[in-house]
C-alpha cells in the first residue's frame, strides 16, 4: 500500500543532495519536495491538541503522556503539524460521568470518546458536539476511505455526521464452552441442542466426572455478560417482523418467557451456580472455573483462552479441555446469536474545542496503515516478534507497556487487530492465545455464524436517555428473581415483573423506538 514518507525522511534526503551543481535530478526533486513540505508546516508557537485516554489503573502502567506510543505520536504527527498532543486521563470505570463533568465545564478534550451511543445522542440533541461533515470532507479523506460508509453511518444522527465511530475488526461476541474431557469420560457427544445440553448437565451433576467437591454443571454469575446464558433466549424466540424484532424489548418477544422458565428449571435442579446472584464481579465464577468445578459456561468468545483463565486452569487441572460449541438450536435450525456491530468507540469533538480541524487531521493521520501498525505492534524485536508471518506482541512493563489490548485507547480509529486483511486479523487474534490457536479460530467461526447485530437508531430516543439506566437495573433484578424463584411461582412472577418494567418506562421506550424506526424506513423510500 502506498504511504506518505515522513517529512523528516524527505528532509534528510534533501540534505544529502545539497551543495553541488551536479546534484542528480531525483535528489533535486527530493529537495524541492522537502522545501515544499517544510513551507506547509505551520509556524509559530505549537498548538496543544488534547485527546482523551482511559486510565485503566493497571499496576505498573507507564506515564500516559510519556511513553513509547505517545513519543511516536508527537514525533510523527505533532512535529509535522507544529502541535503537541496531550492526553487527558479519564478513569475507565467513570468515563461517562467524567465526560459529562468535563463537557458541562467546557473543558472536554478536543478529541473525546465514549462507547455509549446514548451519550452521543444526547450531546447531538443539545448541540454540544460539532457536526463533522465539512471537516471530514476537507481533512479526512484517508480516514473516510479507511472507515467506509457503513462504519461512518453509526455516527450519523438526524442526517448529520456527529461522531466518528472506530472500525471494529473482531465481530464475534459471546460464546459457549464445555468440558470435552468430561464428555469423553462419560461417553457423551458434544451437545447440539438444548435437550442434549440438559442431559450433559444432569450427567455432570450426578456423575461428577471431574471428581471435584461442589461440581457446578453450568457456571453462572450476575455480571450480565461473562457467565451469562449466551444465546439461550434466542433459541426460544418465535417469529417476528423486522419492526417487532428491532423495537420490542426482549421481555415481550415470543418465547422469551419459556427461555427464563428453562433457566429456572435448571436452577431448581441444582444445575446452575447456587449463589450466582451474589457474584456481581464474576470472581467466584472465575475461581470455580479455574479450580475445575465448572462443566459448561458462556462468556466472551475467547474467554477460556485468556491467560488469566487458561494458565491457572492448566496448573490446577492439566487435563481440563474447554471447547467452543453451538448448542442452542432454534426452530428454524439455526444457532441465532448476537455479534458486534461494525462500529466501536464513538469519537466526538466538543463544541468548546478550538482545534477541530487539527483533531480531524490527527485521526486522518492515524488511519495510515503504517501508523496503525506501529501503534498496535511497535518495533519488531522490541515490541513484537514475527511468527509465521504474523506479529505477536511482546508483553512488557515500563515505557513499552500497552495499557489496553493492542493499544486500543491510543488507536481511536480501530477496535481490534488491523493488518489490512480480515483473515490475517483472525489468525493474529488466534495467535494471541499460544497453544490454543486452532480452538480460537474455531470459536471465532462459530460465533460469527447465524448472527444478528443490534439495530442502530439514528435519532435519540428521549425516553431511553431518561429511563435507560433504570430499565437496565430492572433487567438484571428481574432475571435474577425469575431464575431463583420456585417453579410454581414463575408464571405469575414473570407477568408481574414485565408489567412493572413496561410501566416504569419500557413501553415509552418501545413506542418511541417504533416511531423512529418507521421514520427511518420511510426516509429510505
Amino acid at each position: 500500500m502506498m504511504v506518505v514518507l515522513p517529512a523528516l525522511t524527505l528532509f534528510a534526503s534533501a540534505l544529502a543532495g545539497c551543495g553541488s551543481d551536479t546534484t542528480p535530478k531525483s535528489q533535486s526533486m527530493g529537495a524541492a519536495a522537502s522545501t515544499s513540505a517544510a513551507a506547509a508546516t505551520p509556524s509559530g508557537p505549537p498548538t496543544t491538541l488534547t485527546v482523551e485516554i482511559f486510565d485503566r489503573g493497571i499496576q505498573g502502567q507507564p506515564d500516559l503522556n510519556n511513553n513509547t506510543w505517545t513519543r511516536y505520536i508527537n514525533d510523527n504527527f505533532g512535529k509535522q503539524n507544529n502541535a503537541i498532543v496531550k492526553f487527558v486521563p479519564v478513569p475507565r470505570s467513570q468515563e461517562i460521568d467524567k465526560l459529562n463533568v468535563l463537557m458541562a465545564a467546557n473543558e472536554a478534550p478536543d478529541i473525546s470518546f465514549t462507547y455509549d451511543s446514548a451519550t452521543v445522542s444526547r450531546y447531538a440533541k443539545i448541540n454540544g458536539i460539532m457536526q463533522l461533515d465539512d471537516l471530514l470532507a476537507k481533512n479526512g479523506r484517508e480516514l473516510t476511505n479507511y472507515l467506509g460508509k457503513t462504519v461512518l453511518s453509526y455516527g450519523v444522527f438526524e442526517g448529520k455526521q456527529m461522531a466518528i465511530p472506530a472500525k471494529r475488526t473482531s465481530l464475534a461476541w459471546i460464546g459457549t464452552f464445555i468440558r470435552k474431557d468430561w464428555l469423553d469420560k462419560l461417553g457423551l457427544p458434544l451437545p447440539k441442542n438444548r435437550d442434549e445440553l440438559y442431559n450433559a448437565l444432569v450427567a455432570f451433576r450426578d456423575k461428577n466426572p471431574g471428581g471435584v467437591n461442589g461440581v457446578i454443571p453450568w457456571g453462572l454469575a450476575a455480571t450480565g455478560m461473562n457467565y451469562g446464558y449466551g444465546n439461550l433466549a434466542e433459541s426460544f424466540w418465535g417469529k417476528q417482523s423486522d419492526e417487532e424484532f428491532v423495537t420490542t424489548p426482549n421481555w415481550l418477544k415470543p418465547g422469551n418467557k419459556d427461555a427464563l422458565k428453562f433457566l429456572n428449571k435448571l436452577y431448581n435442579e441444582k444445575l446452575i451456580s447456587p449463589d450466582f446472584a451474589l457474584d456481581k464481579t464474576a470472581k467466584q465464577a472465575d475461581a470455580d472455573l479455574t479450580n475445575g468445578k465448572v462443566g459448561f459456561f458462556s462468556a466472551n468468545w475467547d474467554y477460556p483462552l485468556r491467560q488469566n483463565i487458561s494458565e491457572p486452569l492448566k496448573a490446577n487441572v492439566p487435563t481440563a479441555n474447554f471447547v467452543p460449541i453451538d448448542t442452542f438450536l432454534n426452530d428454524e435450525g439455526k444457532y441465532k446469536k448476537i455479534a458486534y456491530n461494525e462500529n466501536g468507540v464513538n469519537v466526538i469533538i466538543p463544541k468548546s474545542s478550538k482545534n477541530a480541524e487539527l483533531a480531524i487531521k490527527y485521526l486522518n493521520w492515524m488511519s495510515d496503515p503504517k501508523v496503525l501498525f506501529f501503534l498496535q505492534y511497535g518495533q519488531e524485536g522490541v515490541n513484537h516478534k514475527m511468527v509465521d508471518g504474523l506479529p505477536q506482541v511482546i508483553n512488557q512493563t515500563g515505557d513499552n507497556m500497552q495499557t489496553s489490548y493492542l493499544n486500543l485507547d491510543y488507536t481511536l480509529v480501530v477496535n481490534g487487530v488491523e493488518l489490512g486483511d480480515q483473515q490475517k486479523n483472525i489468525k493474529a487474534l488466534a495467535a494471541s492465545a499460544p497453544g490454543y490457536e486452532a480452538v480460537a479460530e474455531q470459536s471465532y467461526k462459530i460465533n460469527t455464524t447465524d448472527t444478528y447485530t443490534g439495530f442502530f437508531f439514528d435519532t435519540p430516543n428521549e425516553s431511553n436517555i431518561k429511563l435507560g439506566k433504570t430499565l437496565g437495573d430492572m433487567n438484571k433484578q428481574m432475571t435474577d428473581k425469575l431464575i431463583v424463584c420456585k417453579p410454581a411461582e414463575f408464571d405469575s412472577l414473570y407477568d408481574k415483573l414485565v408489567a412493572e418494567y413496561m410501566a416504569a418506562g419500557g413501553k415509552a421506550v418501545m413506542d418511541e423506538n417504533v416511531k423512529i424506526y418507521r421514520a427511518m424506513q420511510a426516509n429510505k423510500k
